[in-house]
């Protein structure tokens, strides 16, 4: 994607390369995502998806390239309310005794100051954040009553709360059932509507898939394809979809390996 204003667009990655313990993880990444884009992140697992997000988020440190969030160096970066993450699924109790509204509140942290109590519009980002994962009726609840899919939804309505304009997600759907993937997609739904950019990692879509506007699959720690989100022609002939042609949005494309390309 080419964007001309640099200062509008949430992520623009040249050249970024990590590595881990001296081994490349990442290699030769150029992306930029621009407001308002829903993209996920796809491939096989090892091919470098997770590390890519951690590395957009600061998590990760690069060792080749340049990474600008809202067209800032991250080194210079410092409006981090401005960023939601939600890591892969970890558990939103972590064995501390902790309501549904506590854990979601704290999402509130970034937009006030230290030790400040929560205001009224503070009250009302956790409550409409709570509602728009719908965990409504379990507010008061303690989170480790939960089911594993509900503590997910806790923890993306932490992130919520905070009004982010971008906003990450590790691997929300994994060892989540399919209802459960219903409510996650609605509420990203939610978020898509209000304009937030969102990237989401992902090994399938399922429900998630309507809401993509743009794939990026890695392979091998590189980008082995960027665009639609339809699964690529099986022929080689680089042929176009003819009108009508649908093929579903729930796969990643075909991405052939080198080797493969080679036969």
């Amino acid at each position: 994607m080419s964007l001309t204003h640099t200062e509008t667009c949430p992520i623009r990655l040249t050249d970024g390369a990590v590595a881990i313990a001296g081994r490349p993880v990442l290699r030769g990444i150029e992306l930029v995502v621009g407001t308002g884009e829903f993209v996920a992140l796809l491939g096989a697992n090892g091919s470098g998806k997770s590390t890519l997000v951690r590395a957009l988020t600061g998590l990760r440190p690069l060792t080749r390239g340049e990474l600008l969030l809202f067209g800032t160096p991250l080194d210079s970066f410092d409006q981090w309310e401005r960023i939601g993450f939600v890591p892969q699924r970890s558990g939103a109790a972590s064995g501390v005794p902790a309501s549904v509204r506590e854990v979601v509140s704290s999402g509130r942290l970034s937009r006030r100051r230290l030790l400040r109590p929560l205001g009224a519009a503070d009250r009302r980002a956790v409550d409409d954040a709570i509602a728009l994962v719908g965990l409504a009726d379990r507010a008061g609840d303690g989170v480790g009553t939960l089911s594993g899919g509900q503590q997910q939804r806790v923890l993306i309505a932490r992130a919520l709360a905070g009004a982010p304009e971008l906003f990450f997600l590790d691997e929300p759907t994994a060892g989540v059932d399919l209802h459960h993937q219903q409510v996650l997609a609605d509420a990203l739904g939610a978020l898509k509507a209000r304009g937030s950019t969102v990237v989401l990692v992902a090994h399938e879509l399922g429900p998630l898939a309507p809401l993509v506007d743009r794939a990026v699959v890695m392979q091998d720690g590189r980008i082995a394809y960027d665009g639609p989100p339809v699964a690529a022609p099986e022929t080689d002939d680089h042929h176009h979809p003819a009108p009508g042609d649908v093929r579903r949005r729930d796969h990643v494309p075909h991405v052939s390996a080198p080797l493969e390309r080679d036969r």
